[in-house]
């Protein structure tokens, strides 16, 4: 991105942003007073300059303020909350000081990952407490002593019930996608786990708000088409006629259900088309190991369900493809996002049938975009 292209992105994500009075704008990593070693984790990881989130969300989350903190797909949230993270911890006492709750598994092994890449010089002990995963192993993990858990609520509270997860130094509590979280069903989950923290815990008293307004969220940079496809079997050969588009580059194909998931794969490779899949019914471990190929770019074409639409990122995939147009409107961009994030640019392809046409148009109207039938030449925008 050159640096004209990157003093534009800054503008419009000033434009964007509703904080309450006293944020400051801080735009250097070295301006936000941290830890040493964090700053030099921080710079071996690669980033060179806080994005617009992490200029705003950073300091008021490591004074210990009460914070929500809002922005599109993309925008470096799990590096804010593991930053304020590691500057929140004191890594002398090896306890358990900072949990964050996520929606699913890979988004809680994702953040897990950033902590310990980050905080590589800070000896900083961090640990996936997640369903899926061997009990014996997480009992270990926490009786050995870790400063940072990131799980999901079931198995939180499991190991907070089987007094292995300690609370008595917890300090800090993160929900991270908390809209998805009490969408989900989780909210009993986190009440219970909230129930069993140290009373000084205090939760949303006189909160810091760094939002981006709704109808300002950004599409830009993700170019849109739809297909038109009459019934729903000519999807699949609008599929196969793209395949070789798709592994140009990475592809991501999302479908609205785990047996879509599951019917779709095998019909791909009965035709020959290699392929991968993912969703939530799967043993974690085939979940990493699929993960891992993806990233890797071993495997090229990926379907799964909205299990995979929040907070992960696979940085070289530019084409995403809606199979189904997704169940509401919101996770439009989250699976989209996945596409052209840090300023990348992407291509959505949306498949469309006659009774979809009043929600792409809702889809359309709701983020202010526009949705252009799928052109030929699509092999030279990816």
């Amino acid at each position: 991105m050159s640096k004209a292209d990157e003093e534009r992105l800054l503008e419009a994500e000033e434009a964007d942003f509703e904080t309450s009075k006293g944020v400051k704008v801080i735009n250097t990593f070295d301006g936000l007073k941290l830890k040493d070693d964090l700053l030099r984790g921080i710079y071996a990881y690669g980033f060179e300059k806080p994005s617009a989130i992490q200029q705003r969300a950073i300091v008021p989350m490591s004074q210990g303020r009460d914070v929500i903190a809002q922005s599109q797909s993309g925008t470096g949230k799990t590096a804010m909350l593991s930053i304020a993270a590691l500057q929140l911890v004191d890594t002398t006492l090896r306890e358990i000081q900072v949990l964050i709750m996520n929606p699913t598994r890979e988004l809680a092994t994702q953040t897990q990952k950033v902590i310990l890449a980050i905080g590589d010089y800070m000896q900083i002990q961090a640990h996936a407490c997640i369903g899926g995963k061997s009990v014996g192993e997480d009992i270990r993990k926490l009786d050995y002593g870790v400063h940072i858990v990131s799980g999901t609520p079931g198995r939180v509270f499991d190991m907070i019930r089987r007094r292995n997860l300690r609370t008595r130094n917890i300090k800090t509590l993160v929900l991270d996608e908390a809209d998805e979280m009490l969408n989900q069903g989780f909210k009993e989950q986190i009440y219970d786990v909230y129930r069993y923290l140290p009373p000084q815990i205090q939760f949303m008293t006189d909160p810091v708000r760094i939002l981006v307004k709704r109808d300002e969220l950004t599409l830009e940079g993700i170019k849109q088409f739809f297909v038109a496809v009459e019934r729903e079997e000519w999807k699949f050969d609008t599929l196969c006629d793209l395949y070789d588009t798709l592994t140009i580059t990475q592809a991501v194909i999302f479908c609205n259900t785990k047996r879509k998931v599951d019917w779709l794969t095998d019909k791909m490779r009965e035709a020959n088309f290699t392929v991968s899949s993912m969703h939530g019914d799967m043993p974690q471990n085939d979940r990493d190991a699929i993960m891992g190929e993806f990233r890797g770019g071993s495997s090229r074409v990926l379907i799964t369900t909205d299990v995979w639409a929040r907070g992960l990122d696979v940085s070289q995939v530019s084409l995403v493809i809606n199979y189904d147009l997704p169940n509401n409107r919101e996770l439009y961009i989250h699976r989209i996002g996945r596409s052209g994030r840090y300023g990348r640019k992407g291509v959505a392809i949306n498949f469309v049938k006659a009774d979809d046409i009043r929600i792409l148009r809702d889809i359309e109207q709701y983020y202010s975009t526009q949705i252009d039938e799928m052109p030929m030449n699509l092999a030279d925008l990816v």
